[in-house]
């Protein structure tokens, strides 16, 4: 399956069905009140820095996707009947065989297994593309997502510098 076309949906832990899927242009109003939805300390610690929502310019950016150098995924839940966004995560790459990866989930629905759900998905279409690393810059006390990398079964290294975590995670090791 293309990236551009992905689209798996699987049981959470706690039963529920999550589609993970291709994020598309037409998710802009999702994404918007996904964020929205979010919490200011989340949206800091995905940002690491004070946000109340996107940009215009953040909002294009998310959603202009070639997914070649740029792939993301979103995490839909159904809500009373309609699917909203749960989550997202996504890969940029910043050399040949390395790229940054990044993930958000609305406050309501962390711990319920859908950052571990977007990783492993990432790293399919990561590794069918033939990346071997993907970094991430963690701020230190987002202790949840540094779990997710931890528990990702892939060799992972970190390094601790003011406030963030630099973690690798080695796909072909």
């Amino acid at each position: 399956m293309k990236a551009a076309d992905y689209s798996i949906v699987e049981r959470l832990p706690n039963g529920r069905i999550v589609e993970i899927r291709a994020l598309k242009p037409e998710d802009r109003a999702d994404l918007v009140a996904a964020v929205d939805r979010s919490s200011a300390q989340s949206l800091y610690l995905r940002f690491f820095a004070p946000k109340k929502g996107l940009t215009e310019g953040e909002l294009a950016y998310f959603l202009k996707v070639d997914f070649v150098n740029h792939v993301a995924l979103a995490a839909v839940l159904q809500e009373a009947g309609k699917p909203v966004i749960a989550g997202g995560g996504r890969y940029v790459i910043l050399r040949p065989g390395t790229a940054e990866l990044a993930f958000a989930v609305i406050d309501e629905y962390q711990g319920q297994g859908i950052g571990a759900a977007l990783m492993r998905h990432l790293i399919a279409i990561a590794r069918d593309a033939g990346v071997r690393e993907l970094v991430a810059d963690v701020l230190s006390d987002n202790l949840s997502m540094l779990r997710v990398f931890e528990k990702s079964g892939l060799p992972f290294r970190s390094t601790r510098e003011a406030g963030v975590v630099h973690v690798a995670l080695r796909l072909d090791g």
